[in-house]
Parts: structure tokens; C-alpha cells; sequence
């Protein structure tokens, strides 16, 4: 019921759309085309930025500190989670990756999937959202916001690691 509802939906509001728009004589098509260029603008002025991110994710990668983080976190977390912790604050896509492939490795119900979903579902992508929003409407002075954002993504780490532990760790087992 939802699929053909949702199917209809796109159509439904493109005629909406072109409706308002015959109405209030609006050339809707020009607008559409002015539009269209802007977003390429944005698009064109926010490479940068996503080239600084994978460059960075990349290295980070690469330098091992991965691997020193997972050794030293094994007292606390599940060593398979730190990977997460560390892309989460830099790309959406890739920690919904690595959440993906956690929930296939260890399945839907294990307590490493569910506390990948909580910090999954509970932080933000800082350091995207810096680099692409801020750099797409000029913003240079950001200093308080990746401090604040940095902060939170801290205070998410440590809240998903607790309440993963108070509620789906009632057994003791990892």
C-alpha cells in the first residue's frame, strides 16, 4: 500500500507544482533552469571540501591508528566498533557501511549491532557537515563549531557505550 502510494506521490506533487505555477504565471521552467544552476554552483564550490575529507579519511586509514585505537579499546567496546566511532563524525555513508557490515558479521540482535545502531542513530557527520555546509555558503571562521561538534561526538560515544551496556547487557556477554 505504501509502494503505490509513494509511487503516486512524485507525480501528485510535480503536477502540483507545475499547477501553482500556471496559475501565479510563473515561468516555471526558467525558474527551474536558474535553480538548476545554482545547485551546480554549490555543487562545483564544495569539491574541494569533499576531496580534504577523503584525502583525510584516507590517511587516517593508512597511518595504523586504527589498529592502536582497536587494541587499547578492547577493554571497553567490542574492537569491531572503532571503526564506526572514528568514520561516524566524518561521512554518513561510510558509517551506515560499516553499521551494515556489523549487523551481516554479528547479526541483528547481538549487542555490538545494537550499540553500532545506537551511536549510528545518535551522532552527527562534524566534520562533513563543517567542510561541505560551512564551505558551500563561505563560512571560514568555525573554530567553536568543531569544538562543539567535537564535543558531542564525544558525549555520543560515551552515552551509546553506557546505555548499550544498561540495556542490552543485562547478561554480561560481548
Amino acid at each position: 500500500m505504501i509502494e503505490k502510494f509513494s509511487l503516486l506521490l512524485l507525480p501528485f506533487m510535480i503536477l502540483i507544482i507545475l499547477s501553482v505555477g500556471l496559475i501565479k504565471k510563473v515561468p516555471v521552467y526558467e525558474e527551474f533552469i536558474e535553480g538548476a544552476k545554482d545547485g551546480f554552483k554549490v555543487a562545483v564550490s564544495i569539491i574541494p571540501y569533499l576531496v580534504a575529507i577523503i584525502v583525510a579519511v584516507s590517511m587516517f586509514r593508512a597511518s595504523g591508528i586504527l589498529d592502536i585505537f582497536k587494541t587499547f579499546a578492547n577493554n571497553f567496546v567490542p574492537p569491531d566498533i572503532i571503526p564506526l566511532i572514528f568514520t561516524r563524525p566524518l561521512s554518513g555513508s561510510a558509517a551506515l557501511g560499516l553499521f551494515s557490515d556489523i549487523v551481516k558479521e554479528f547479526g541483528a540482535d547481538s549487542y555490538i549491532a545494537k550499540l553500532a545502531a545506537i551511536m549510528t542513530g545518535s551522532s552527527e557527520t562534524t566534520f562533513y557537515v563543517l567542510a561541505v555546509y560551512f564551505g558551500s555558503v563561505g563560512i571560514k571562521k568555525y573554530r567553536y563549531a568543531l569544538l562543539t561538534g567535537l564535543i558531542a561526538d564525544f558525549i555520543n560515544i560515551v552515552l551509546s557505550i553506557w546505555v548499550a551496556r544498561m540495556f542490552f547487557l543485562a547478561s554480561n556477554v560481548l
